[in-house]
């Protein structure tokens, strides 16, 4: 409990040490914009600021606009993130055109400002209605952010009366600037209307899939020898690589390395027998049924002698691994006695994994309509979509098992994700369904005394704290029941630094800038 005070506590000092350094830079920003003012006499009250949010497929823009004002210059400070995952860009050159009646207008910068920042500074020639293009190019291409309509007043009262009705809320809200999200995992989303039928949650084994094992036994009895540390669990092996051996060698009966040696003898006589009977056979002076004899002992001796040689040696058995992967559990240690077909060690790959998960009776008439999962792993807390694992369901049972009212489900997935066979994993079954709902992340809710909240996306940079009614679970997404639109955004990432920096009470680093 204490670490996680400290945790908070570590955060919370984070982000107002950020908040400083960013209010500081803002100011220093605000005073520049004053001071070019008062020198050349416009502006002598505050002008309205203007915001503009556009998204592309590869980047989010938030622009903070002067007015535009036709024959005036106006700033367009512009932020830019790339997508998915909401960093700055920066690097790159990005050409801005306000197009108003047909006009172009018209500036390119190589460079950004600062990080994730350009600082436009454009005159219209016109007023109207127009648009605002952002020409990217950098290493990875050419991009386009399109903001499709912009207004140009024909003078300052014009503009002053449109920024007047622009109206925004502050009520149970929060400053969270594009700077300080850049610093971590941060990103927003809209929510989700489609299919969202039952799901069911619970536990499931796991363990390796069939083939994916294999346990090594003894062919011989003897006496185990393991050299040079080579049976470890947890050891990578290669196929062929050997283990360990099983030596007969002082045993006085039952002995392998004895057996090895007679097989080797009599196949070397019935060899030289063989060969002999055939020289001799030639000339009459062996019968046809002889010479056959000896090619029958020949053969049988020689199938004999190369079966051992195979597995064996005048030593005992060596034992080698059948495939390539890595030890999981040995049976024996150095100078244990074994008999023919005991296990000695267990090679697993563990490529693919089976789960298996036991329902109630009452989930029975359902389980033919799961058509996928979604699992979390206690150990990391992570959840993994089907999709991500390759995921498919195996079977599932048409009865009760023995001694049980509980059905069996097993699942089979590629092990790509921090799975131990052996353990356990909670598991969202999800059935089939014509139904819809709106979901969200789960990462996107907070919960806080039973009640689960979101963090709706007001403006670019301020975020009103909403508190909504969750329903069903698949782990990943969380059905929201009331208190969200489907053309709200909200934060999907980061929702919990964005509560740590309203509880601080920290000011908005763009202190000098309409927000």
């Amino acid at each position: 409990m204490n670490l996680k005070i400290f945790i908070v506590a570590l955060l919370a000092t984070i982000l107002a040490a950020c908040n400083q350094q960013n209010k500081a830079e803002a100011e220093h920003d605000v005073h520049d914009h004053e001071t070019e003012a008062a020198a050349s006499g416009e502006h002598e009250h505050e002008e309205p600021k203007f915001q503009y949010t556009a998204y592309s497929n590869d980047f989010e823009l938030f622009a903070e606009a002067d007015a535009f004002v036709a024959g005036e210059k106006a700033n367009v400070l512009s932020h830019f993130s790339i997508l998915p995952d909401f960093k700055a860009l920066e690097s790159g050159s990005i050409k801005l055109i306000l197009t108003v009646n047909g006009k172009e207008t018209s500036q390119t910068l190589e460079n950004p400002t600062r990080k994730g920042i350009y600082s436009f500074d454009i005159k219209p020639e016109t007023a109207g209605t127009g648009s605002l293009k952002f020409e990217i190019t950098n290493e990875k291409g050419s991009f386009e952010v399109l903001v499709p309509e912009v207004k140009v007043f024909a003078n300052h009262d014009e503009a002053h009366k449109a920024g007047e009705a622009v109206v925004v809320s502050k009520t149970n809200t929060a400053v969270f600037t594009k700077e300080q999200s850049w610093k971590i995992d941060f990103s927003t989303g809209m929510p989700v209307i489609g299919p969202f039928g039952e799901v069911i949650k619970t536990t499931a084994l796991v363990q390796p899939s069939q083939g994916n094992e294999i346990v090594v036994s003894a062919r011989t009895a003897g006496i185990v020898q393991i050299s040079a540390n080579n049976l470890l669990e947890g050891k990578e092996v290669s196929n062929g690589q050997s283990l360990c051996s099983i030596t007969g060698s002082n045993m006085a009966d039952n002995n392998i390395s004895v057996r090895f040696t007679e097989a080797q003898n009599n196949y070397e006589k019935a060899k030289a027998d063989y060969e002999r009977a055939q020289e001799l056979a030639k000339d009459k002076i062996v019968s046809e049924k002889d010479l056959i004899a000896a090619k029958n002992q020949y053969e049988n001796s020689k199938a004999v002698y190369e079966n051992l040689n195979k597995n064996f040696n005048a030593a005992g058995q060596t034992v080698t691994s059948p495939m390539s992967g890595f030890i999981k559990q040995v049976f024996v240690k150095n100078g244990t006695y074994v008999e023919a077909g005991q296990p000695l060690v267990t090679v697993s790959q563990n490529r693919t994994l089976t789960l298996t998960a036991d329902l109630p009776m009452k989930y029975a008439s359902v389980l033919g309509s799961v058509q996928s999962a979604n699992l979390r792993t206690p150990s990391d807390n992570r959840t993994y979509t089907f999709e991500e694992l390759n995921g498919k369901v195996l079977a599932y049972g048409k009865s009760a098992g023995a001694g049980s009212f509980l059905v069996p489900i097993t699942l089979q997935i590629d092990n790509t994700g921090n799975f131990i066979p052996g353990s356990f994993v909670e598991v969202y079954l999800k059935t089939l369904t014509n139904a819809e709902a709106l979901t969200v992340p789960v990462s996107a809710l907070l919960e806080e005394q039973g009640s689960y909240f979101v963090w709706v996306q007001v403006s670019p940079e301020l975020f009103e704290k909403r508190e909504v009614s969750a329903g069903k679970t698949d782990g990943v997404q969380m059905e929201i029941v009331k208190g969200l639109r489907s053309d709200e955004r909200i934060v999907t990432h980061g929702a919990m630094l964005i509560k740590l920096a309203q509880a601080t009470g920290t000011l908005d680093a763009h202190s000098g800038h309409v927000h």
